[in-house]
């Protein structure tokens, strides 16, 4: 009795732990996630993560929370719940039509010297996790987003518009351009950071 109470705690913390790596993988993740993508990075099973998927959808939809998990197509994505669509719209026109904050001009900055960048090297340059603030510049059209197949990897780098807007032929003409996106320094620090990435 006492070891079948055990395995189901066991079992359980086990459960529990699993939504929620998969609910923060799917937080971060700016694209849909397929099932067999989510169980090989968390080294589990297609068929826990399934189970832990509707399990989290279900509760979602219980507790009316702000996000709910779609599927389509065999991929998942975590996104607003729809009846907070009219808040997010208007928020994100503010956004868009506001001044950029002091973390969006540093970012835009650093992908306009060292880009092509993706965003686990801008993550490590600026210390912080630079989702929202590469989906803020991708909705303002200053910076564009480019699939590399061949690598796995996203790659991001400013936009036409965002050249015209500073009223320069090309990107190279930035001041200091050409010191600053070849610093060794900084590509030994990259390095070694893709080295450690988990």
């Amino acid at each position: 009795m006492i070891y079948s109470m055990i395995f189901q705690l066991i079992i359980c913390d086990k459960y529990m732990s699993l939504k929620s790596k998969l609910e923060s993988l799917l937080l971060i993740s700016q694209k849909p996630l397929t099932n067999k993508e989510l169980a090989e990075f968390l080294k589990v099973n297609w068929g826990e993560v399934e189970a832990a998927l509707l399990e989290l959808t279900k509760e979602y939809q219980e507790q009316k929370r702000g996000w709910q998990i779609i599927k389509n197509n065999g991929k998942y994505q975590l996104v607003t719940a729809p009846e907070n669509g009219k808040l997010i719209k208007d928020f994100l026109h503010d956004e868009t039509s506001g001044e950029l904050t002091q973390p969006s001009l540093e970012a835009l900055t650093v992908i306009a010297y060292r880009g092509p960048i993706t965003k686990f090297e801008l993550d490590r340059i600026r210390g912080v996790n630079c989702s929202l603030i590469i989906r803020n510049l991708l909705i303002r059209g200053l910076i564009e987003e480019n699939f590399d197949k061949f690598k796995n990897e996203t790659y991001y780098t400013v936009s036409l518009d965002f050249i015209r807007f500073l009223g320069i032929s090309q990107i190279e003409d930035l001041p200091d351009y050409s010191k600053l996106h070849v610093d060794q320094t900084l590509q030994e620090f990259l390095d070694e950071a893709a080295k450690n990435q988990i």
